[in-house]
């Protein structure tokens, strides 16, 4: 039942190329930035990724998109990275834009073990209807663009069934955990990190405070050990802002 892992590097080491790789966080809020620094080291490549977005250029995924070790991103929001951006237009990354509802829903389906579900965001558009650019050709041309999906009615509402996202592995950042794998989220560090850890195959969570099993209150773990693989305790993680404002 220990499932701690002496280091980050151990951590990640059986994560190949061509992985899928479910992402918790927020912005810079909640990332296990830990373990992404250990998968950048390890050297994966042809990754594919879900996150709600891709850092920023120099931090979180943004180092591995930078390195172009991500091959195909599913998300919801990428306007911090100029190199994302980039990338998308030249046709050298894929990129799913998902609704930010939706995306979530998507990988708590897929920890729940439910296929598809139907949802009225984005009928009418292009969502629902096909059409979005997946890929660039590198020409301002569209090389792969994304499929129609079944649209049905429900009590006289449209809604387009969207499938459920389960990944090969899932990195996650909590404030505490136990060597059972329990997890507890620090406020709005949370985010999409408890999806992300049901949805991943083999969960590995990176914590700042490790405890012993039974101190935890059960009323307050977050996310049930039993979703967890591996636990790496990471004391003196380094938390970036992503935008700093202050009064003149």
């Amino acid at each position: 039942m220990d499932k701690v892992v002496p280091t980050a590097s151990a951590a990640v080491a059986d994560i190949g190329n061509g992985a899928s790789i479910a992402v918790g966080g927020f912005g810079l809020c909640g990332i296990p930035s830990v373990l992404i620094e250990a998968l950048f080291a390890h050297g994966s490549t042809d990754l594919v990724t879900v996150s709600n977005n891709c850092g920023v250029d120099d931090a979180g995924l943004g180092i591995l998109l930078s390195a172009k070790r991500i091959r195909r991103t599913t998300g919801s929001y990428v306007g911090e990275n100029k190199e994302f951006e980039r990338q998308f237009l030249s046709g050298e990354l894929e990129v799913e834009l998902v609704p930010q509802g939706t995306l979530a829903e998507r990988l708590r389906a897929g920890g729940a073990g439910i296929p598809a579900f139907f949802t009225p965001a984005g009928v009418g558009t292009q969502v629902a209807e096909g059409g979005l650019p997946l890929r660039y050709d590198g020409h301002g041309g569209v090389a792969l663009a994304s499929p129609a999906k079944e649209v049905r009615a429900f009590g006289g509402h449209d809604y387009v069934l969207e499938a459920a996202i389960t990944t090969d592995f899932a990195l996650v950042h909590a404030r505490y955990g136990d060597r059972h794998g329990n997890l507890i989220y620090e406020k709005s560090a949370a985010n999409f990190n408890p999806l992300c850890a049901a949805a991943g195959r083999v969960t590995i969570a990176e914590v700042e405070e490790l405890v012993e099993p039974g101190e935890l209150d059960p009323r307050e773990v977050h996310t049930p050990g039993i979703f967890v693989q591996r636990v790496v305790h990471t004391p003196d993680v380094v938390k970036r802002i992503e935008k700093r404002t202050v009064r003149k």
